[in-house]
């Protein structure tokens, strides 16, 4: 089935408000890794206002109402654990958790996806394929359920890694198919006809038009679904070794860049005909986890070990080295970047060069490829030994 050709002069993502200073899911309020907060300070108090021991994983936070939600694997126990700590000091106010595998091939294992926190509700995806709704105020279990045995479903090698996308009345997961349950009862509304491949990518939403649609970048390509009913409206072969495809992918306009690692680069793709049409591809961003960020018509994110701005037309605007494979978000027309080695900077999102504002060592004794999240003024951060920082940022 083709893409239909769009009435609109553009595409957007088409998702929920949530307060400017809230990061209430994967990608922040609307998806893209931008925050809309602008009170925060680029140097930060010298001590973190408050530190948490959460296990091993690479999950990220989702805060709302002044609380911190996240995921991380206790050894002892060889569990999962879901962690629900007040934003402003780290205390537990509730935790649950459930059996589960390290899954650890390569890169340590332990949780790898972001919780969604949707009003009164918190949805948790594990890699495992077990998708549960939790009450946010005190974490008791609304509904779960375990779409790996359900639906007969293969987990991927590093396991699934897309978190979970609420729109409208549903819940949608990208677990090689894609599915979305209600959000209210779990119960199955339409699940995608074949399967795309590994999931390791959360899917996005625009506006097509005025109906909507999902674009999930998957282990065989990027597939453009029809929000209503899941139907296939496109589908662009890209594939890499290993089938690992992780970013989500990013709308500009009528048009969608999509980025892969593994030497295999990215794309640009105009989406205003009947069939997506590559309008270039370079080796210029090669994303292997987190992806990029738009910022004022161009991209940031780690090219492999390098910090890279590009523009649309694929230009490398500049390049920042000594960072690893380090992770960001941006807010207020600033970069925030957690390097490999537990750095934190802040530096400005300008395609004229490389500004660093401010640096320091935040996290020691681990990894540090989660994706870095500002709320509230203060910045919270993690390793994959699962320390947990918030770093005060408020401003003066």
């Amino acid at each position: 089935m083709l893409l239909p050709a769009l009435t609109l002069p553009f595409l957007a993502p088409l998702v929920g408000r949530a307060p400017h200073d809230e990061w209430p899911q994967w990608g922040g309020p609307q998806r893209t890794g931008v925050s809309s907060e602008t009170k925060w300070s680029s140097k930060g108090k010298a001590e973190p206002l408050w530190k948490a021991q959460l296990g091993i994983g690479y999950s990220s936070v989702a805060v709302a109402g002044k609380r911190v939600y996240t995921l991380g694997y206790d050894k002892d126990t060889e569990s999962d654990v879901i962690y629900c700590l007040d934003a402003n000091t780290g205390e537990e106010l509730w935790v649950q958790g459930y059996p589960a595998k390290i899954m650890d091939l390569y890169h340590g294992g332990g949780t790898l996806t972001t919780p969604t926190v949707e009003g009164e509700f918190v949805y948790v995806s594990e890699r495992e394929g077990k998708l549960r709704c939790l009450k946010a105020k005190n974490g008791d279990v609304v509904w779960e359920k375990e779409a790996s045995k359900e639906f007969g479903l293969d987990i991927p090698q590093w396991g699934f890694s897309a978190s979970p996308v609420v729109l409208g009345d549903n819940v949608i997961l990208n677990y090689g198919k894609v599915f979305a349950f209600d959000k209210k009862k779990g119960t199955p509304v339409w699940q995608t006809k074949k399967g795309y491949g590994d999931a390791y990518s959360t899917p996005i939403d625009f506006a097509v038009g005025e109906r909507r649609a999902l674009a999930v970048f998957a282990g065989t390509g990027l597939v453009i679904l029809a929000g209503g009913d899941g139907a296939e409206l496109s589908f662009t072969p890209w594939e890499t070794r290993y089938q690992v495809n992780a970013m989500t992918p990013v709308v500009f306009d009528k048009r969608m860049f999509i980025s892969s690692g593994y030497d295999r680069g990215c794309a640009l793709l105009d989406l205003s005909g009947k069939d997506p049409k590559v309008t270039w591809e370079s080796k210029v961003m090669r994303n292997q986890m987190s992806g990029v960020v738009p910022w004022q018509g161009h991209l940031y994110g780690f090219d492999d070990k390098v910090l890279k701005c590009i523009d649309l037309e694929g230009n490398e605007k500049w390049r920042e080295r000594g960072l690893g494979m380090g992770a960001l978000s941006i807010a207020d027309g600033r970069l925030i970047v957690i390097s490999e080695e537990g750095e934190l900077v802040i530096a400005e999102a300008a395609s004229t060069g490389y500004k660093e504002l401010a640096r320091q060592k935040v996290l020691d004794g681990g990894i540090c490829w989660t994706v870095p999240v500002l709320s509230g003024g203060l910045i919270y951060a993690r390793n994959h030994a699962g320390e947990l920082v918030a770093l005060d940022h408020r401003a003066q």
